[in-house]
């Protein structure tokens, strides 16, 4: 009881806005530089000062945390996520990620999310603070938005609102599957026709953009206005390395410049994405290739490969449940060639830039949020990886979970040992 209460008085001290102080703590910034033994000091939320023990100010907190043998690093980031959208796959009645239409750059996935969602506790038990919810289906699934994953409602969640649109690019070519009934393989007979429907509906939203007095209001046309004045990003899903060109050189004459979701063919046109700059999120390093006659093992080493091209790009996992794992798929990189740091810049820094909130999160530096977690082993190892603590804003968020729960309940019942 006693232990309870103290942990609430601190809870509310931090909570009010008062110091945090954590020293002695292996750093991991997020942008390269480790700290083998340092400390971070929380003013008002945000990092006032960190750096090495020797380096410390003398500094008097109201609350200090001695992180001897824990590893600090900054909140991740899920990218491409259905996490607060889906609850139960399975159960339709539970799946709000998807709008009824082939072009819906108007749909909102933020007004949808759900932050009660019981999945959510359970992908922040390992460390990940930040979403970019995502819907998906049609050409165009709608716009994305950027939220915290500790809030009451979705106003209180959303960082950055409706910031990103996304888009199918067509396939060129269709796969036959041992589940479907259609046993056809080969090129996308409607390629070229959903080309032309994509043109069309482009050449509609500029004219819309372009006019000064509009007599009436399409709302399709006025999401997409973002992407004429870069104020929202653009997101084209596909895997194939020949769409990725072709949806670069389409947009090119819009003056958009998109980002790209899948990429698993990234390694066949290196040259043209660093030529151009593209920025990529590669999803699920632990998955199969994409081509019968790939290697066995090029999803787990593309990361590595990329890397070693000085090309940046983020990770993500595909779903919303299986986000909590995202850590370990970047560890699988690392364990096939992928610098360590750079596969923690991959969960953290680099989606911050792509999503355009790199100056407030991303990494650990002064002025940022003090957005960051505490881990008794390495977050990338799914052996040691146990995290402790997470703070958003500088404030504590309960790490507390349903499984957790299960497993205080059953292991008290059927009186399991460690």
């Amino acid at each position: 009881m006693k232990k309870t209460l103290y942990l609430l008085i601190c809870i509310a001290q931090i909570s009010l806005g008062q110091d945090l102080l954590v020293k002695n703590a292996e750093i991991h910034c997020g942008n390269g530089q480790v700290i083998s033994k340092g400390f971070l000091w929380v003013k008002s939320g945000k990092i006032e000062s960190i750096g090495s023990m020797d380096q410390m100010p003398n500094v008097s907190a109201t609350q200090t945390i001695d992180a001897s043998g824990k590893m600090m690093y900054p909140g991740l980031i899920a990218m491409n996520t259905g996490l607060g959208l889906i609850e139960i796959e399975a159960v339709r009645a539970t799946a709000d990620f998807r709008e009824v239409g082939y072009f819906n750059p108007n749909i909102r996935s933020l007004i949808a999310y759900n932050t009660d969602s019981e999945i959510i506790p359970t992908v922040k038990s390992n460390g990940i603070l930040y979403a970019q919810i995502t819907p998906q289906g049609g050409r165009i699934s709608g716009q994305s938005s950027v939220v915290r994953l500790a809030a009451d409602n979705w106003e209180d969640a959303q960082v950055k609102a409706d910031n990103g649109i996304h888009l199918n690019w067509p396939n060129r070519y269709q796969r036959s599957y041992w589940w479907s009934n259609n046993s056809e393989s080969g090129q996308n007979k409607n390629y070229h026709r959903d080309l032309e429907g994509l043109q069309l509906f482009m050449e509609g939203s500029l004219s819309y953009y372009q006019t000064k007095e509009r007599t009436q209001i399409n709302q399709r046309f006025e999401a997409m206005k973002g992407l004429f004045d870069q104020s929202k990003q653009l997101y084209i899903h596909t895997d194939e390395a020949k769409s990725i060109m072709e949806a670069f050189e389409f947009f090119k004459k819009y003056n958009i410049k998109p980002v790209f979701v899948g990429a698993a063919e990234a390694g066949k046109i290196f040259s043209y994405i660093k030529e151009n700059k593209i920025q990529l999120i590669l999803i699920n390093v632990q998955s199969l290739p994409n081509q019968d006659d790939d290697d066995i093992d090029l999803p787990f080493k593309l990361p590595s490969l990329l890397h070693s091209q000085g090309i940046s790009f983020a990770l993500s996992v595909e779903g919303s449940w299986q986000q909590r794992n995202l850590m370990f798929h970047a560890g699988q990189a690392v364990s096939f060639g992928l610098d360590k740091e750079a596969a923690i810049s991959a969960i953290t820094l680099f989606p911050a830039q792509i999503l355009g909130i790199d100056k407030e999160v991303g990494s650990l530096e002064k002025g940022k949020k003090a957005s960051f977690i505490l881990s008794k082993g390495d977050i990338l190892d799914m052996r040691t990886s146990q995290v402790e603590q997470a703070f958003i804003d500088g404030k504590p968020i309960d790490l507390n979970d349903k499984q957790k729960d299960l497993y205080k309940k059953y292991k008290e019942k059927f009186q399991l040992k460690n």
